[in-house]
């Protein structure tokens, strides 16, 4: 059986009778795209271990997702079981969803960046029965490592790497070329195999920014809600060419690289390895018009020197998540890249919640993280959830169409993130002003506590950011026996500059920060540790903070 998700008829009713929930599935809006438009490119990858450019047309996909299906049953996989991968931006990523949907499992994407201890816990976790991998990327042994990682599980009946063409056991073996018997192409329990709309179709874990991974249940009309209401907001239709350079193993990747193209029947665009300069030339080479991805992306397609060689008037909108859009930036970017610049807020619990879109002022853009989307509602709450008014900062909480179904097998941690009327706890705090735009300050875990006094670590990260010399900031508490905490500031800087604790004292006195607010310790990194979405892993710097302090 399907996995439950844990979704209650009355969630069920309010959003189908709203209109919010289609009941269909990803698979259903793929059938009609493959039935209208055969030869429609649908999803083109560069592979940037080879230099080679792959492109399927649906009908192609269809044909590679129907040999999937086919060989997933044969290995055994049953309505309720989970598929996992860990794959980089290529096409099979793809075709395994689709054909996880169609023989009736939950979908399991695992980051590329994660190794043996993170793929063992997630999909023991999850009681994984097949993992698809490449058999290598950028230098790194995938296979291997499943090997090693399927002896200590029993739930992992098959490993099958991509690229081992031929070999025993390879995902070209065991389901590409996985021939159909007459019982298969006649079958009418295929059908009931398929995942009905309300069953979990994705577990996606949280992205380790606080070290505590869950998985995430996701329904179809859960995804496509957001889906739908992402595609209005933007003004997208089946013209609208697409580029996922971010992996689609992170939710930002999977609804704008696997559910937005799909569901509008247009063309995507795959980049495994990033590369600024490769990004701007796709994006003329392949006539892209949107992409979604986080701010560091932008800032280096903005710097690319591709720029002064090619043309990007067609290319019409880039959509940031996952940090705040620097002013500087987004106005570099329109110049440039000659698009539209806006900012969305969410999370793997409910995509993108607010956002900024077009008809919103600069305003807007720049100093706020959106407004909520239709199917939702957003509200500031306090300690009590109880609704602040407006302006007053509190905790974030979302409603409706968008949200989770829960954590897998984890309905405590569901039960303390989810209340009894739906509202989800973010454990980010913001302000919403009177046109019911919101601004993320900061998240209940990284407030730092400093003689009592609430330090708002992003409005002082913000400021920090926007120093000429700094190209990276971050500020996290550390444990201090007088103070409960103190605050340790961490960038990076532009090629050749310097920055030290004086400089960085005397720029927060001329901006009027409270002097209360400034860090105490300061500490200049190479590279500021982030997740590939982006999100900056403050746990990793609060463990070096101990670490140079302590020294």
């Amino acid at each position: 059986m399907p996995i439950s998700p844990f979704l209650s008829q009355q969630r069920i009713d309010d959003m189908v009778n709203a209109g919010h929930w289609e009941n269909m599935t990803l698979l259903d809006h793929f059938d009609r795209r493959v039935n209208e438009m055969p030869d429609q490119l649908a999803v083109v990858d560069h592979c940037d271990d080879t230099g080679k450019r792959r492109a399927l047309t649906y009908l192609q996909l269809a044909e590679k997702v129907k040999h999937i299906a086919f060989g997933l049953i044969k290995l055994g996989v049953e309505p309720g079981d989970v598929v996992s991968c860990q794959l980089p931006n290529r096409w099979e990523f793809l075709a395994l969803y689709l054909a996880s949907i169609k023989v009736g499992a939950a979908f399991n994407p695992l980051m590329p960046i994660f190794r043996h201890r993170e793929v063992s816990y997630m999909m023991g976790f999850a009681d994984a029965k097949v993992v698809v991998v490449a058999t290598t990327f950028r230098d790194f042994n995938y296979l291997q490592m499943m090997q090693e990682v399927q002896a200590e599980l029993p739930c992992l009946k098959h490993v099958l790497a991509i690229g081992e063409s031929g070999a025993r056991g390879s995902f070209e073996e065991k389901l590409l070329s996985a021939q159909f018997d007459a019982e298969f192409a006649t079958d009418t329990s295929l059908g009931a195999r398929r995942l009905a709309a309300n069953d979990v179709t994705q577990l996606l874990y949280t992205s380790g920014t606080t070290g505590d991974p869950k998985a995430v249940m996701h329904t179809s009309n859960s995804l496509l809600a957001g889906t739908k209401n992402f595609v209005e907001r933007y003004v997208l239709d089946r013209t609208d060419n697409i580029l996922m350079s971010s992996p689609l193993g992170h939710q930002t990747g999977f609804l704008v690289g696997v559910l937005i193209p799909m569901y509008l029947g247009t063309k995507v665009v795959y980049q495994d390895v990033w590369n600024a300069d490769k990004a701007v030339q796709f994006i003329h080479d392949e006539q892209v018009h949107f992409t979604m991805a986080s701010t560091p992306f932008l800032a280096d397609m903005t710097a690319s020197a591709a720029l002064d060689h090619v043309d990007t008037r067609h290319f019409k909108t880039f959509v940031t998540g996952g940090a705040p859009i620097p002013r500087v930036v987004a106005e570099k970017a329109r110049k440039r890249l000659h698009c539209a610049v806006y900012g969305v807020y969410g999370m793997t619990e409910n995509l993108g919640v607010t956002a900024c879109g077009p008809g919103d002022s600069d305003d807007k853009v720049y100093n706020t993280d959106g407004v909520v989307q239709k199917g939702n509602q957003v509200r500031i709450v306090d300690a009590d959830s109880i609704e602040l008014p407006r302006g007053e900062e509190g905790q974030v909480q979302t409603r409706g169409s968008y949200n989770c179904c829960g954590y897998l097998k984890r309905a405590d941690l569901t039960d303390q993130a989810i209340d009894t009327d739906g509202w989800l706890s973010t454990g980010d705090l913001a302000r919403m002003d009177d046109e019911g735009f919101i601004r993320i300050t900061g998240r209940l875990k990284d407030i730092l506590i400093r003689g009592g006094e609430n330090v708002p670590v992003v409005e002082v990260e913000n400021l920090i950011y926007k120093h000429p010399d700094i190209q990276d900031a971050a500020l996290v508490g550390v444990p201090d026996l007088r103070l409960g905490e103190r605050g340790c500031l961490f960038v990076t800087l532009i090629a050749g500059a310097r920055f030290t604790m004086d400089d960085m004292r005397e720029y927060l006195a001329a901006n009027h920060m409270a002097k209360q607010y400034w860090p105490e310790y300061m500490e200049v990194l190479d590279k500021i540790p982030r997740t590939l979405s982006g999100k900056i892993q403050k746990f990793k710097l609060r463990e070096i903070a101990r670490k140079f302090i302590t020294n």
